[in-house]
């Protein structure tokens, strides 16, 4: 009996991901644990093992492909015996998109009787289906054409009457429009918005050639990266409740132990200020456990560890791999930790339990000289701490004396369904008196 290998889910939040690569071909024999292919998921790109025995029969989904989702088939094994070329390939239900492919996110047509496959992630917006088609019918026929096309040609004023499709049975599709002229006959009536437009505005999902002209930039697909990042971010802001909050910390203090625990360190140690800071995030949480906490829909978790987040910039968008169980943990330890999640983070090679599973974020730039900003927080976690640039600022000491010192601004962002701002400015106390007496994290 033939095996299906189907798209795994590679990561707690994974719904769809790309078949960047096979490293199979069909008639190949391959063992459990083989590695078949490179998948990229929303946060990297990993190697799939085979879980059966058997022939490679058939390779279902191409190289490069996006948008398959976890579960669907990509490929089937024939057993011991069997014969690969009597096997029924199953028939998918949607095809994914592929990159590169012309249409460009035009849906797909569908073999008859399965419905219509969606065009893109479920999360793409769908223009209401109210809105008016470019043009009318010619000699009373319907006119054949993708909505997108439609929307596109009553944003560009083009007839559709006019156009010859090059799509499925001559349906006209983006690529048609895209490469015609306006013309008068299909112009926008006076005051009418651009379809998917509220308030007249036009939305970014379709590039509007009145805006800009189509020879003025070069457009770049969101890799898998970007499209995740952009989903969570925009839920995040739009569905948590939060509010900032910022305090200034002395950071000489800091410094100066620095150098001492680098001075006495074994070779190869170099701790980092992140790394201090890190540590005094995880005795912060536990100092202040209320904030160590994230939201959900059957009541507040409060964790018995700090996991700290820590924000890595990597090409097309950013990864935070997690230091787990901080609060117990030696500069030492959280540097080399940090060093390698990081490096390998850059490369794409984190395993999913690596940047999964934080209770705590940190994003630090104050390496470009940002001096105070506020981060979105990561859910599920209740907090993240925005740190800024360390840089020379006058003070008032406690003698009301006036000096310079090295001050950092830093801000965190709070998750108001667990935190109140009593709770957060407490955490901030906690977290400055490690920050200026670092001596205190060895106690």
């Amino acid at each position: 009996m033939s095996i299906n290998i189907t798209m795994p889910a590679l990561s707690p939040t994974m719904e769809e991901g790309t078949l960047s690569k096979w490293l199979v071909k069909e008639g190949d024999t391959v063992s459990s644990g083989d590695i078949i292919a490179e998948i990229e998921t929303d946060k990297a790109t990993m190697e799939v093992e085979a879980v059966d025995e058997g022939t490679v029969a058939k390779l279902l989904v191409a190289e490069g492909t996006e948008g398959v989702k976890v579960n669907a088939v990509i490929a089937v094994l024939a057993e011991e015996g069997e014969d690969a070329a009597a096997i029924k390939v199953p028939t998918p239900s949607a095809s994914p998109a592929k990159t590169g492919a012309s249409g460009n996110g035009e849906p797909k047509p569908a073999p008859a009787p399965a419905k219509p496959a969606p065009a893109s992630p479920p999360q793409a917006p769908v223009a209401p289906k109210s809105q008016p088609v470019a043009s009318t019918a010619v000699s009373g026929d319907r006119i054949k054409a993708s909505p997108l096309a439609k929307r596109i040609a009553g944003m560009k004023g083009i007839d559709l009457a006019a156009l010859k499709g090059t799509g499925p049975r001559g349906r006209i599709i983006k690529r048609d429009v895209e490469g015609a002229r306006p013309g008068a006959s299909a112009a926008p009536q006076a005051g009418a918005r651009p379809t998917g437009s509220p308030d007249g505005l036009i939305l970014p999902q379709v590039l509007d050639d009145r805006i800009y002209a189509p020879d003025s930039y070069d457009l770049r697909p969101l890799d898998g990266v970007r499209k995740v990042v952009a989903k969570r971010l925009t839920t995040s802001f739009m569905q948590v409740p939060h509010f900032p909050l910022t305090i200034d910390l002395e950071l000489d203090h800091l410094l100066a132990s620095r150098t001492a625990i680098n001075a006495a360190a074994p070779d190869g140690i170099k701790v980092s200020v992140n790394d201090l800071l890190i540590k005094a995030s995880a005795m912060a949480l536990m100092d202040e456990p209320d904030c160590n906490a994230s939201y959900t829909d059957n009541g507040i978790a409060y964790h018995k560890h700090a996991h700290v987040s820590v924000a890595v910039a990597i090409d097309g968008g950013l990864i935070t791999p997690v230091i787990f169980n901080a609060e117990g943990k030696g500069l030492a330890d959280i540097s080399v930790e940090m060093k390698d999640l990081a490096a390998r983070a850059r490369e794409r090679k984190l395993k999913p339990q690596e940047y999964s599973g934080g209770t705590f974020s940190i994003s630090n730039l104050g390496m470009f000289g940002i001096r105070n900003f506020a981060s979105i927080i990561n859910q599920p976690e209740g907090m993240i701490l925005s740190v800024g640039a360390g840089e020379k600022r006058p003070v008032v000491n406690a003698k009301g004396d006036l000096s310079v010192a090295t001050v950092m601004s830093v801000t965190l962002t709070c998750d108001h369904r667990v935190i109140g701002g009593a709770e957060g400015a407490k955490w901030l106390q906690a977290f400055k008196r490690y920050v200026e007496t670092p001596e205190a994290m060895l106690l």
